[in-house]
């Protein structure tokens, strides 16, 4: 429903606790005078504007995660979790997420459901969804440090669907043997590397790593990024000692078989939205931002503030590396080098037809494990 509707369903008390909010001047004891004051100023462009302009870091953060669930509805207790997760960074406060929710009410921003069902849930308006975007991206834009074309670029389009061919070829064609630990034995895994479109450093024996998924302890990120694809999709199994194709890889090779890119997006979106739990709205807000090619820099400095840190990643390593690299490597964007603006970025065409449309809900995401030696996490 849209505001409009809402504030019909609404009790006089959430409306005139609106109406105070905005300043309106009218009849408190008319619910129908206070409905069209509080629409006449809401629907003010300078109105809204300023509200959300108003808003501290952690409002906008809670206010972002919400605009890009698709549900309708929400319980109090999920609500609650969202303003935690909401509160974090050197700029934050211990607040209350109760109060949060309560200026969001004052606001005319979340509802009770109006039937007996819905009641005890909270809704958001259809469109202040789309004013608030709106409002976002012109914020989020404001300081944003635009280039033209590099002269060289790199442009990975859908290489990494050929890889995943190229992996499940090796695979076929080789006992690819394993350690005891389950790694691959670094013979193969050089001979792997060695076939794949984009080249990848083996990861150091014997170092300190962190990473995201099953493989990331012995994989670089792009390659333990197929590895896991595979995995979860069937293709790859691993057998005491051996790494094998399983039927369905089987056949794929056989029959020549490419995977959709689509469907690697999505699977990266489910790989990568535990530790990154509003990564979509981040694809989001770069495919808004980067249009054209943007500085890396001054776009990490408009987003950053809404990347919660995850143990030993920081907000800066995780837009850079779990989301600017892994989007290239998926033919999202483009990464470029300017002599003034340094590392730039922009959205490809491939990338708009792949984001559109796909929506991840949290509980596809893949539960995100962490080894024992990080149980004493770091955040600012």
């Amino acid at each position: 429903m849209n505001l409009a509707d809402m504030l019909c369903y609404a009790d006089i008390q959430q409306l005139s606790s609106i109406a105070s909010t905005y300043d309106c001047k009218c009849n408190g004891h008319s619910k129908n005078e206070l409905i069209q004051s509080i629409l006449s100023k809401v629907n003010r462009k300078d109105v809204f504007e300023r509200e959300v302009g108003a808003l501290s870091t952690e409002h906008i953060r809670f206010l972002n995660s919400i605009v890009f669930d698709s549900r309708d509805l929400f319980s109090l207790e999920e609500l609650i979790a969202r303003a935690r997760q909401s509160n974090f960074g050197p700029a934050g406060e211990e607040r209350n997420p109760r109060d949060m929710i309560s200026s969001f009410k004052h606001r005319g921003w979340l509802f009770n459901g109006y039937s007996h069902t819905t009641k005890y849930l909270f809704q958001f308006p259809h469109d202040l969804k789309k004013r608030f975007m709106e409002t976002m991206g012109r914020t989020l834009g404001q300081n944003l440090m635009y280039a033209d074309t590099p002269a060289v670029y790199r442009d990975e389009q859908k290489l990494i669907v050929d890889d995943i061919a190229n992996v499940l070829h090796y695979i076929y064609h080789h006992e690819v043997v394993l350690t005891s630990d389950g790694s691959i034995y670094k013979r193969h895994l050089l001979q792997l590397l060695d076939r794949l479109a984009v080249k990848e450093e083996p990861v150091p024996k014997g170092g300190w790593r962190f990473g995201y998924g099953r493989k990331y302890r012995d994989l670089p990120n792009r390659l333990s990024l197929i590895y896991d694809y595979c995995y979860y999709h069937d293709l790859i199994a691993e057998q005491p000692g051996l790494l094998v194709l399983t039927d369905k890889g089987t056949n794929n090779v056989l029959g020549g078989k490419r995977e959709d890119l689509s469907q690697v997006y999505r699977f990266w979106l489910k790989l990568y939205k535990g530790p990154i739990p509003n990564l979509h709205s981040l694809v989001y807000w770069i495919g808004k931002l980067a249009t054209d090619w943007v500085s890396a820099g001054s776009l990490g400095s408009a987003l950053c503030p809404l990347i919660r840190p995850f143990y030993y990643d920081s907000s800066d390593s995780i837009f850079d590396q779990r989301i600017l690299q892994m989007m290239m490597h998926l033919g999202l964007i483009r990464i470029g080098e300017d002599e003034e603006a340094g590392k730039t970025v922009a959205f490809t065409k491939l990338g708009v037809s792949i984001v559109s449309g796909t929506y991840l809900a949290d509980e596809e995401a893949i539960p995100m494990t962490v080894p024992d030696e990080f149980d004493n996490p770091v955040f600012p």
